[in-house]
């Protein structure tokens, strides 16, 4: 392999990583590092996105449609579990934790027991092209650029929308935005289901790359959770780079020795943030700002 197609390789593996980190870490940092609400069941909500985006799609919808059906079913069905559950459990951050756990085993159980273990899935689209006798997937880099929008999205949205300075002002100091006619409520109730439907389109942009199953949550939730750690309470300044850095390590390990020795980095990685910077980066980017 010639040094071009080796870098070529490299790169590719690296925006593979990266796209599976920021996508599956976005919907669960905005939904903790901006409500502080652990929330187990993000595994579920990306299921939930992948189940609705394959049965869309099946009806012979077209696909970017039917992601997006199943980033909107994920965002109405988190807007109901925020009603009827999170928003009684807001000052007593381990019970959403219990609770989010007890949602997950339901979604998982019912799924299996109301649709089987498996549902047929769709092609990968745009099919593959050639360089240096190997073989790489069009779709992957797709699902790199779509990580970069959803980026780019997040942050105008909490910056130059209305909503955002509401939101950003609520999830501050929540006392006073209420005393300034802010409706609090429904702004916990939008970010969660925000969060829960960024969780849906990720299901939805993965289910035509895996084999849909009740379980598949499992897949994405604990690299989702080593981004958040790894990046820290805010959204903005933590999920991007802490992407960037675990894409390295797993892209690295994974060629190395394998894919379960590039979950081992990702483990090793956040063992020493925690221990070298408790509150990510970016709380050390924050603190070094200040």
């Amino acid at each position: 392999m010639d040094v071009g197609t080796l870098a070529f390789s490299a790169l590719y593996q690296f925006g593979d990583a990266f796209a599976f980190l920021v996508l599956s870490a976005c919907g669960l940092a905005v939904i903790f590092g901006m409500m502080g609400v652990i929330n187990l069941a993000h595994g579920e909500f990306i299921m939930c996105g992948a189940y609705v985006t394959v049965s869309v799609a099946h009806t012979g919808l077209p696909l970017p449609l039917a992601i997006a059906c199943g980033a909107i079913v994920s965002a109405m069905v988190g807007a109901l579990v925020e009603l009827i559950v999170i928003r009684h459990l807001y000052e007593r951050p381990l019970d959403t934790i219990v609770a989010t756990w007890g949602l997950s085993l339901i979604a998982t159980q019912g799924t299996l027991i109301l649709l089987g273990s498996t549902m047929a899935g769709v092609g990968t689209p745009f099919g593959s092209f050639q360089m240096g006798g190997y073989s790489y997937s069009l779709y992957r880099l797709v699902l790199f650029f779509m990580a970069l929008a959803v980026l780019a999205g997040l942050y105008a949205l909490f910056n130059w929308t209305r909503f955002g300075v509401m939101a950003r002002a609520t999830i501050q100091v929540p006392h006073m935005a209420a005393a300034l006619g802010v409706d609090t409520r429904l702004v916990y109730s939008l970010t969660f289901a925000l969060g829960a439907g960024l969780a849906g389109l990720t299901g939805g942009l993965y289910a035509p790359t895996m084999t849909l199953v009740p379980t598949m949550g499992t897949t994405f939730i604990m690299e989702a959770f080593v981004t958040v750690v790894v990046g820290g309470a805010d959204v903005f300044l933590g999920t991007a780079p802490a992407a960037a850095v675990l894409a390295v390590v797993k892209s690295v390990m994974t060629s190395w020795q394998g894919q379960l020795f590039g979950q081992i980095g990702l483990l090793v990685t956040v063992i020493i943030v925690i221990r070298v910077l408790p509150k990510g980066i970016s709380g050390f980017l924050l603190r070094e700002r200040a």
